[in-house]
């Protein structure tokens, strides 16, 4: 953590500056100079992109301290408060005297400073909010993320002593933003569910900053109740947080967790705690770990908001999930998901040892928050710790379960079978999300099959003419002990046999899933294509049963009646009974950082009946 007494160091090596009036102009900042890597401390590598695009972006600004330059949110236009969150950016390099940083104590980048906090302070309203995507909104994001970035801004102000009548603006602003966002009865920001959990965390979190800076009994009685309440309102039944309706992973785990974690490390409240763990809970059925070491694959289809598809097994700087180390302790599975620290160690050390010169950062790629959470020490798995946490994760742990996970009529289900392990997203679809079966896992060969969001042609589904995918609309189901049709199976012990039974008014589909093998029963009231998404890998062996090989990031077409990948000591055998004329077919998706798994698609038109075998062995 940045301590008053360690900015008060840092400021005491500054050279005296004099505070310019507001509204006094300001020359543009010189570029930086080469970046010696080897010179950044382990822990503040995330800081060098920013410091060689620091130039850039406050040589766009206006003369009103309005960021023009489209840097960092959108749209970028002088009403949007959001804009202006790099407010911190400034301060920070301004006030952090490192051997690296040749802004510090740069009247200019005071000046701009400045007038960047007087066009933000310009933009609250007079019950304390702020506006995002026109001038009269009163807005729950801008509002809750802009209470962090002005409370850590405002804590760097003081600490240095720099511009007096801008921390006295910043606190009684802050104080009005408080009082707007913590009332229970604002329904922009208290919804039951919430609509946007990782904007009402935010909000949390930076309160918990200003009530450091500014003790206020009242307002500190409002947070605990806010930590509750968001407790009760934020979290769904089946462990993820409200995003629009539904679950989402990204803003789930690099966001609304970061944030409850920034929150926990200044006011270290249970409730937070508690949310973290339910939601690794959730987490822990939908990140599908490769065997080989190269990551998670997210099970992504049922996601309402963004794409998150894949987090790799070594995640260098910078890592927008990195803060949730703060409840490892607490929740030690969440370890399974960080990267240890002797591989985050020597990724750093592969980064100062570099000759590549740094570049500037790409404009909206900007967030600000990597550096806010860059402001804490670090305390990272080890490799030992990690390891028992992966051990734990339910599919690993357990070759037989049926998982069931409800919340307003979506239904979030998980099979695990000694050969297999498959997922699948029921009932009502929301946003952006899509339904149906969305992944196949097997032990040794990994993610076999896995949908998208936001894509009608990279979603496990029988599709109509036009690309118009049964998982793009509500698919309900229901469950039974053996094949569809027979005993339902309501919860409890996982049955041998697992069926499900789902659909709409032009598809039913009946799935039975056994030891080894999904059957796939289609019946449908027109013809389609059966579309299968799957995930390969340079290395499989692709063939049709006719003998037609296929070409990993080609394309195919064959008549035959199945499809065989084999991977390593693993086949996966797909058959349809009756020859058909298929074709197998590269998409651009390719999943982790060395791109080297990529999305295929696996298509078999039909006449509105089809029946598919999946084997795993």
């Amino acid at each position: 953590m940045l301590s008053r007494r360690t900015l008060l160091r840092a400021a005491a090596l500054l050279p005296a500056v004099p505070v310019l009036a507001p509204g006094t102009a300001y020359a543009d900042l010189a570029p930086s100079p080469a970046l010696n890597r080897r010179s950044f401390a382990p822990h503040e590598q995330r800081f060098a992109p920013y410091l060689a695009t620091l130039a850039p972006m406050v040589n766009d600004m206006d003369d009103t301290g309005f960021f023009a330059g489209g840097w960092w949110r959108s749209p970028a236009a002088p009403y949007n408060a959001r804009v202006q969150e790099h407010v911190f950016t400034l301060a920070w390099f301004h006030a952090s005297a490192r051997p690296w940083n040749p802004y510090a104590g740069d009247a200019g980048l005071l000046a701009a400073l400045d007038a960047a906090l007087g066009h933000y302070l310009s933009l609250q309203h007079a019950d304390g909010s702020f506006p995002e995507y026109n001038r009269d909104q009163h807005g729950l994001a801008p509002t809750g993320f802009g209470i962090g970035y002005l409370a850590k801004t405002l804590r760097i102000l003081r600490a240095t002593g720099a511009l007096p009548a801008r921390q006295a603006q910043l606190s009684a602003a802050l104080k009005t933003a408080l009082t707007w966002f913590l009332d229970p009865a604002n329904g922009t920001v208290w919804q039951e569910p919430l609509s946007y959990a990782n904007q009402t965390s935010s909000g949390l979190a930076g309160a918990a900053h200003v009530l450091r800076l500014d003790p206020d009994p009242a307002l500190a009685a409002s947070l605990r109740e806010a930590f509750a309440r968001i407790s009760a309102t934020g979290v769904s039944s089946a462990g993820f947080f409200h995003e629009e309706g539904g679950h989402d992973m990204n803003y789930n785990f690099e966001v609304m967790l970061p944030e409850l974690a920034d929150a926990y490390l200044h006011h270290p409240d249970p409730h937070l705690v508690d949310m973290a763990r339910r939601f690794t809970g959730f987490l822990s059925y939908n990140l599908l770990r490769e065997p080989d070491g190269a990551g998670y694959l997210v099970n992504v289809a049922p996601s309402t908001r963004t794409s998150a598809r894949w987090y790799d097994e070594v995640r260098p700087d910078p890592d927008r999930t990195a803060l949730n180390w703060t409840f490892t302790r607490q929740v030690p599975l969440l370890s399974a998901f960080m990267t240890a620290r002797e591989d985050l160690a020597a990724a750093r050390a592969a980064w100062a040892a570099s000759t590549d010169p740094v570049p500037p950062l790409a404009k909206q790629d900007t967030s600000p928050r990597i550096l806010t959470h860059g402001l804490y020490g670090e305390r990272f798995p080890s490799r030992r710790q990690r390891a028992a946490a992966i051990a734990d994760l339910p599919y690993l742990r357990s070759s037989d379960f049926v998982e069931l996970r409800r919340d307003r009529g979506q239904d979030f289900l998980y099979v695990r079978k000694p050969g297999l392990y498959l997922g699948g997203y029921f009932g009502n679809r929301v946003s952006r999300s899509r339904t149906g079966l969305t992944f196949l896992w097997h032990p040794e060969a990994g993610t076999i099959i896995c949908g998208l969001n936001d894509n009608n042609y990279a979603c496990w589904s029988t599709v109509f003419p036009g690309q118009v995918p049964d998982s793009a609309g509500a698919l309900p189901a229901t469950y039974f002990r053996g094949a569809p049709g027979g005993s339902e199976w309501t919860g409890g012990r996982a049955p041998g046999a697992f069926g499900i039974r789902y659909g709409n008014a032009n598809v039913s589909t009946d799935v039975l899933v056994t030891h080894r093998t999904i059957r796939r029963t289609v019946t449908a009231n027109a013809a389609a294509t059966e579309q299968i998404p799957l995930v390969l890998r340079p290395e499989d062996v692709l063939t049709f049963t006719d003998g037609t090989p296929a070409t990993f990031g080609g394309s195919a077409t064959a008549t035959a009646d199945g499809f065989d990948v084999r991977r390593g000591r693993t086949t996966i055998r797909f058959r349809w009974g009756t020859p058909l004329q298929a074709t197998v077919a590269a998409g651009t998706v390719r999943y982790f950082r060395d791109g080297a798994r990529r999305f295929h698609a696996l298509r078999i038109p039909h006449q509105g009946t089809f029946d598919l075998t999946i084997t795993l062995g």
